[in-house]
This record gives C-alpha cells, structure tokens and sequence, in this order.
C-alpha cells in the first residue's frame, strides 16, 4: 500500500486541509446533537427530566473521553505501520484494538452499578434528577462496547489518512439518535429512557456502518490477521504502553477542567455561569485545532514509520501554520465580537456583565493553547506519549500552587481572576513543555 508524497510545502498544506475539514465538520456535529436532545427533552412538562438527561449525559461525556486512547493510540501505530507498507501490521492493529475495546466495554457494563452511582454523587445533582439521570445511566451504558469499537475504527481510519469516513460515521450516528429521539420521546410518549435507547441504538448503528468500512478496507490490504499478535498478552505491551500513558494524559487533563468548573462554582452561580460561556468559546476553537492536530497524526505518524524526516518537518510546519492561522483568527473574533457571542449564550444580564469581564483571559487563550493542540497530535503521531503524560503533571504542578497562591494574594472579587490566570498557565506551561520536548526529540531522534 503506497501512499503519495508530502515531500514538497504545498502538498503538505494541501494533505493536512484534506484530512482536517472532514474532522472539523465532525467535531461541529457533537454540540448539534446535544441541541437537539435539550430540545426535545426540553418540552416535556417537567424540567427534572432535561436536568436527568443533562446529568446523565455529563457523566458519559466524562467517562467515555477517559477512553479517547483507543482513538489516538491506534492513529498513531497505524500510521507508523501505514509508513512501513506493513499490512499485517495495520490489520492486526486493528484486531487489538477491537478486541480491547471490547474487553473495556463489556467490564464497563459489568462494572455499571457501583461506576454510575459513584458518578452521579460526584456530579451531585437534585435527588429528582439523580434518579432520573441513573434510570438514563442504565440504559446508556449498554453502548459501551460499541462506542469505544467505533473509537478503534476511526483511529484506524485516520491513521491511513482517511478521515472522511470519520465524518460519514458520525453523520449517521448523529442522524440516527436524531430521528429517534423525536420518534421514542415525542411519538412514542418516552422520557429519559427514549433519549437512552435512541443513543444505543445510534452507537450500534454506527459499529455496523464501521463494520462494513472495515471489511470494505481489509480487501485493499494485503497480509493476514496473526493468531499470537491477537491472543497472547505480551503481543499487547506497545499498545499497552502508549494506550495506558494517553490514558494518564487525559485524566489529568479531566482533572484540570473538572477543578477549574468546582473552584468557579464555589464563587457563586453567576461566576459558575460566566465561566460555563467562556468555555465554550473554548469548545468552539478546539474544533477546528484538534482537526488540524488530528491530521497531523496520520501525517506524522506515516513520516515517522517511513523515517523520513524532512517530510516530517515540512508536515509539522504545515500543520502550525493552519493552527497558528486559526488560533489568530480565534484570538481577534474574541476581541472584535466577544461581547456579541456572550449575548448570544445567555440572556443574562449579570452573567454577560461577568463573562465580559472574563473576556480578556479567553482572548489569550487560543494564542497560547495552541501549541498543546498542535503537539499532541505530533506527539501521537510519533507515538511519543510519555512525552505528553509529563507535560500534564508538569503543567499540573504550576496550575494548583498558582490557584493557591492566587486565591490568598488576590483582592475581594478578584479571585476569578486569579483561577483564570492559572488555568491560562496550566495551559502554557504545557505547551512550553511540548514545544521543549519537541526541539529535543527533533535535534536527537527525529532527524
């Protein structure tokens, strides 16, 4: 399987806007379903029950992003193996990785009682909406095989840079839990539990779409599933090491969010609000940089696997100039027209008074964010994943004594300020971090 060169700037640049619009389009439809699932269930007569399924979709939002390695740690071995022409190495990438999936998943489903209840207590919601966002809960989970499959599938994918079969799943995934959520909640007089089921549903059809692509590809590639790369343990210590570090990097980085949203809370509703809008804005660019990120992946990992290292610094300086374009972009929309998004998030006179007074710290953000972006998806795609375990203990050891420090120094009413300015550190010092390592490995290994 030969794949054409990225040897020159401009086929880079062209490479990386094929991979990432796809991905970007993706991104964008997550937030459109969660509309219309506040939508539907937001008619209902009774607000306990869009609080029940906010809840319960919270706790998954949390739960199965803990799981994302299964995405990354396979685009970037697949891409390595896609680099090397290695066929057998490329299915049975994949054959692990389903086979882990399905491990995770099923031990999720068999661990769901005590892993729900302990969730929902942390989130604590009313005691209404705890019940009904358990009811949600048991049945949600049911998909986690599925969801974390469909995870395995697109990394594989991506890792051949093909990224637009990563749109046309989450396309039919998202269009699917549409169609049945106004079906079961609106025509069938279901509650939170139609919400449950149209997801499953959604989640399981998408796994047979996945499926499908999959057998479709296999046909292409030459080589052969290997009996002792799928059934014997020590076949799985590489995706073993890369998956368990992601999944290190990615609870310290649930912990950095999560303890950003309790220390705004504790300063009161309208703060929790404020900052709530802000993050969203945050939301809104990662879009677009974790498109161009993941493309990046591919990119890299392919360049890595075939040990060409000027396509691999023409790649990463392609991928930077899209992301510092759009972090640019991001940064002057914020100040030219971040008064006017705010409005648009809440009609709250006081919560726009404090978001507008937040403002400043979101407009710095992406110019300083966007290095961590950038080099993630370097960092996977060269499956230099240690890497990005250190960078978050790291950022983790200036972002907490920071908070500490901002919280006792800062005047009465500035002690947002101060969480702010050690979020946007926590942030920075990551991105120094990457970029230190990133000059190191290019100067000793990657060259």
């Amino acid at each position: 399987m030969t794949l054409p060169s990225q040897a020159t700037p401009a086929a880079a640049r062209r490479r990386i806007w094929t991979l990432a619009w796809p991905l970007i389009l993706s991104n964008i439809t997550v937030p459109l379903l969660g509309l219309v699932d506040t939508a539907v269930v937001g008619h209902l007569p009774d607000p306990r029950y869009l609080a029940g399924v906010t809840l319960g979709a919270t706790l998954f939002s949390f739960l199965y992003w803990g799981f994302g390695f299964l995405r990354m740690g396979t685009t970037g071995l697949t891409a390595q193996a896609t680099g090397r022409e290695n066929d057998s190495e490329v299915r049975n990438l994949l054959g692990q990785s389903l086979l882990l999936a399905a491990g995770i998943g099923f031990g999720l489903i068999l661990l769901s009682g005590p892993l729900i209840a302990l969730g929902l207590r942390l989130l604590d919601g009313s005691d209404a909406a705890t019940a009904l966002a358990t009811e949600y809960a048991r049945i949600r989970i049911l998909s986690a095989p599925a969801v974390l499959a469909n995870y395995a599938i697109l990394g594989w994918f991506l890792g051949q840079q093909n990224s637009r079969v990563t749109l046309a799943i989450l396309v039919l995934t998202n269009s699917v839990n549409i169609v049945l959520d106004v079906l079961f909640v609106i025509g069938f007089g279901m509650t939170v539990d139609g919400v449950a089921w149209a997801t499953v549903i959604a989640d399981y059809t998408a796994l047979a779409f996945g499926s499908w692509l999959v057998g479709r590809q296999l046909k292409l590639l030459q080589g052969r599933f290997l009996r002792e790369r799928l059934l014997r343990l020590l076949a799985y210590r590489q995706l073993f090491q890369v998956n368990g570090n992601l999944f290190i990097r990615t609870l310290g980085l649930l912990f950095a969010m999560a303890f950003f949203t309790s220390r705004g809370a504790v300063q009161g509703d309208t703060v929790l609000a404020a900052n709530a809008v802000l993050m969203q804005f945050i939301m809104l660019v990662s879009y677009a940089l974790d498109g161009f990120a993941h493309a990046a992946e591919a990119i890299v990992g392919r360049t890595v696997g075939r040990r060409r290292w000027d396509e691999f610094g023409i790649a990463v300086r392609a991928a930077a100039e899209f992301s510092l374009i759009t972090a640019a972009a991001a940064s002057l929309a914020f100040i030219l027209g971040g008064h006017a998004l705010i409005a648009l998030l809440t009609g709250l006179p006081e919560v726009r008074e404090a978001a507008g007074t937040y403002l400043p710290w979101m407009v710095a953000m992406p110019l300083i964010a966007v290095w961590s972006y950038l080099l993630d998806g370097i960092f996977i795609g060269a499956t230099a994943i240690r890497e990005m375990r250190n960078s978050i203990f790291i950022a983790l050891a200036a972002y907490l004594p920071l908070w500490w420090l901002g919280q006792w120094l800062a005047p009465s009413g500035y002690e947002n300020h101060a969480l702010w300015l050690a979020f946007l550190t926590f942030a920075m010092v990551r991105s120094a971090v990457l970029l230190g390592y990133y000059w190191h490995h290019r100067r000793t290994h990657w060259r």
